[in-house]
């Protein structure tokens, strides 16, 4: 067997390395921030190339390296490498998703505690030479109610975890449903009731669009007085300027931060100032346990990969058979397009999650569609490491069932339409689609009503009563508010009944925009949808 050559350009536990260094096979190499000439250099012969967060893969970097065939992180994130770069490239692209996660739920309670008892401050004051008992009253945990925003793998055992210190949960996760929460011991609400009962509020969700500012002036200002806010996850999740005022002026009482939204924290960080708040430098991850088991799983990747030729943990490559894959092209944007478009109409936690086969399908191509569909419903809420291969496991975690329909009849309208069909707390919902021809992917159906929208770019959807004035209602709104309608679709069953308005728009519409649509006469719901 040809040796691999294994290239590690950051710090990574060397014990946990060690499967790579004693393989008989693999040529461990170490090049911690080299410079670029040596870099280069170097890359002529990797095949692997692991890293954490200090070394930036670019598509540059990618392409001096004709041999590389793995790229793994050893971390969650991979905000650091050119992921379509190395999916062009057809390499795989792992991390170690698991491993951190029990030290970033312990750092999250580590900080519950420091803010409650005033840890931090008084370590200062008694070093001071100070002895200032009255002045760190603190508060217990006992009998408090913990707000988890996010009910994934960290949030879990943040919650198992206050379980035992005798807190009430409450938690929000659009995509748990309300029986899995229940069985969890958390009662399931939504963001606004939760910020509104909460003592505590702990953070355990993905960045990205849907959930920067998650946390800002509008929701503080909403939540209950005296709240503590605890933040191991992301630090875009917070208005930082927001949470330093609401410190100030007592409506938030103290908030533990290990994340930020540039890091290091800036020196005029308005969080730098504000009183009774714990500042943790990215700590969440930084046990000798968890970066002992982070590179045992990139270790472990590494030997299936070059014994076995797999990727189990790709973030990127599904594998599926090539040519299936390659045959499918625009279906597959297709299937994630619906599914992203579904994850963000949705009104409810996800039960059940149907992929939906109308006409000449093979059935090896049902597979990839699926998973495909179902990583586009996932990645809304969950951030951009769902792949193809970690959607059915991160949809099982959730208790999502997941299944396949298959009608091999010719539907209406199209020679085969794909159906993406979700069973939530709040009722079914599904939305249709179809590569019509090559270059013209369209969604054909909204929860049964047909209509006629290519699945791209910013839109805002709409059910609505069919009666005369509702259009130009939305029209006259949306004017006034300087967004500019470039497309409008309408699909209904019948007149005078239930109706869906599609609209594309050239401006993003504030939530107070969205929030006047919802309260027009003759419109029921509004969704704000970005593909």
């Amino acid at each position: 067997m040809t040796k691999l050559k294994v290239l590690v350009t950051d710090k990574i536990d060397p014990e946990g390395l060690a499967p790579l260094k004693s393989h008989p096979d693999i040529d461990l190499r170490y090049e911690l921030a080299p410079t670029p000439e040596a870099l280069e250099k170097t890359l002529a012969d990797v095949g692997a190339w692991l890293v954490r967060s200090e070394t930036k893969i670019t598509a540059d970097w990618i392409g001096k390296a004709p041999d590389l065939r793995l790229i793994g992180r050893a971390g969650v994130g991979v905000d650091n490498i050119d992921l379509p770069a190395a999916t062009r490239r057809g390499i795989a692209v792992i991390n170690a998703p698991a491993a951190n996660t029990l030290a970033a739920a312990e750092h999250a309670m580590a900080l519950m505690l420091a803010v409650s008892r005033h840890v931090a401050q008084a370590d200062a004051s008694v070093k001071a030479g100070k002895w200032e008992r009255s002045k760190f009253m603190g508060v217990e945990l006992f009998g408090k109610t913990l707000g988890v925003v996010g009910l994934g793998r960290i949030g879990r055992e943040v919650a198992r975890r206050a379980q035992a210190f005798g807190m009430t949960l409450v938690g929000f996760d659009p995509f748990v449903s309300e029986a899995q929460a229940r069985e969890l011991g958390v009662e399931p609400l939504s963001l606004e009731d939760l910020l509104a009962r909460a003592d505590f509020v702990t953070l355990h969700v993905p960045g990205g669009a849907k959930t920067r500012h998650l946390i800002g002036a509008e929701t503080l200002k909403r939540a209950k007085k005296g709240l503590r806010l605890i933040n191991c996850a992301r630090g875009e999740l917070i208005d930082e300027a927001a949470l330093a005022d609401a410190l100030k002026d007592g409506r938030v009482a103290a908030a533990g931060l290990d994340v930020f939204s540039k890091e290091p924290l800036p020196a005029d960080s308005p969080l730098r100032g504000a009183p009774n708040v714990v500042l943790t430098p990215h700590l969440g991850a930084s046990t000798r346990e968890a970066q002992s088991r982070v590179a045992s799983e990139l270790a472990q990747a590494v030997v299936e990969f070059h014994e076995k030729g797999l990727a189990p943990n790709a973030l990127n490559l599904p594998g599926f058979d090539a040519r299936t894959v390659a045959e499918l092209g625009e279906w597959l944007t297709l299937a994630e397009s619906l599914g992203r478009f579904l994850a963000q109409t949705l009104e409810g936690g996800v039960r059940g999650f149907d992929v939906r086969f109308e006409g000449e399908f093979k059935p090896a191509e049902r597979r990839p569609l699926s998973v495909c569909a179902l990583k586009g419903l996932l990645t809304p809420i969950l951030g951009t490491s769902v792949s193809w291969i970690s959607a059915p496991a991160a949809a099982a975690e959730r208790g999502i069932r997941v299944s396949e329909t298959a009608d091999p009849g010719r539907p209406d309208g199209a020679r085969r339409v794909l159906t993406a069909a979700a069973v939530t707390d709040a009722g079914p919902v599904s939305v249709s689609g179809s590569v019509l021809a090559p270059g013209q992917p369209r969604i054909l159906s909204l929860g049964g009503l047909t209509i006629d929208v290519k699945p791209e770019g910013r839109m805002i959807v709409l059910t609505n009563t069919d009666a005369p004035g509702v259009i130009g209602r939305v029209g006259s709104l949306l004017g006034r508010a300087g967004v500019n309608i470039a497309d409008m679709r309408v699909g209904r069953r019948q007149a005078r009944g239930e109706a869906v308005m599609v609209l594309h728009v050239d401006e993003t519409p504030s939530e107070g925009v969205r929030a006047e649509l919802a309260r027009l006469e003759g419109v029921r719901r509004v969704h704000w949808v970005e593909l």
